[in-house]
């Protein structure tokens, strides 16, 4: 009985650390959500004007060529990059720092790439970021908290054994859930990043055609 009853409070002790440290890194990507949208109103008067113009230029180009290598890695490296980043930085103790950080810059270019659309077209802008970053949010987002909170409790962990002299830790930093989040994660990424390849320019054409009346 003392057994099981030191396993619940084992069990409800880790349900309360996984939420706070999900509303910890939530935080931080608001933060940087916020910002991102406060600086982009002090972006050069020209940016709107620019991007109107290419996207008006993108729009006109035939979409004839196929995928290209270059942009096969281009879209894996934009779909990789948080997720992988926040795997890697549960390997550290320095992590606790870092897992913050890139949650808010994370949130930060999100927000400030949305408002620059807003900014081009006004509320029509909303529709056109949806369509050209609508998939790889919705992809993106949930394996990078499915990644960080994990590897930000990995983090306090090694921080706590470097801080206590080789102390050991309480429970393997390291374990197999580890590799099969991240297999997980990796695999919904990769198919996110084919359909942004096969999709996203279809959702594009069309939000444009909308937009810019061509």
């Amino acid at each position: 009985m003392a057994i099981k009853q030191q396993r619940l409070k084992g069990e409800k002790k880790d349900r309360v650390s996984f939420w706070l440290r999900l509303v910890l890194l939530a935080a931080f990507f608001a933060a940087g959500v916020i910002l991102g949208r406060v600086l982009s109103d002090r972006a050069p008067e020209g940016t709107a004007a620019e991007l109107a113009k290419y996207l008006t230029g993108y729009f006109s180009l035939e979409q004839t060529e196929e995928l290209s290598a270059k942009s096969i890695l281009s879209a894996l490296l934009i779909y990789f990059r948080y997720p992988l980043l926040a795997f890697l930085f549960g390997l550290v103790a320095a992590g606790i720092v870092l897992l913050p950080v890139l949650s808010a810059a994370f949130g930060f270019f999100l927000s400030f790439s949305v408002c620059c659309f807003t900014a081009a077209f006004g509320q029509s802008g909303v529709l056109l970021a949806l369509s050209a970053i609508g998939i790889r949010c919705f992809v993106t987002m949930p394996c990078f908290f499915y990644l960080a909170v994990p590897s930000m409790e990995r983090a306090w962990m090694l921080a706590g054994a470097s801080f206590s002299k080789g102390k050991r830790l309480s429970r393997p930093a390291y374990s197999s859930n580890l590799w099969l989040r991240l297999g997980i994660a990796s695999a919904l990424l990769l198919a996110g990043s084919m359909a942004e390849l096969f999709l996203t320019p279809f959702l594009l054409h069309l939000a444009l055609s909308k937009i810019l009346s061509l």
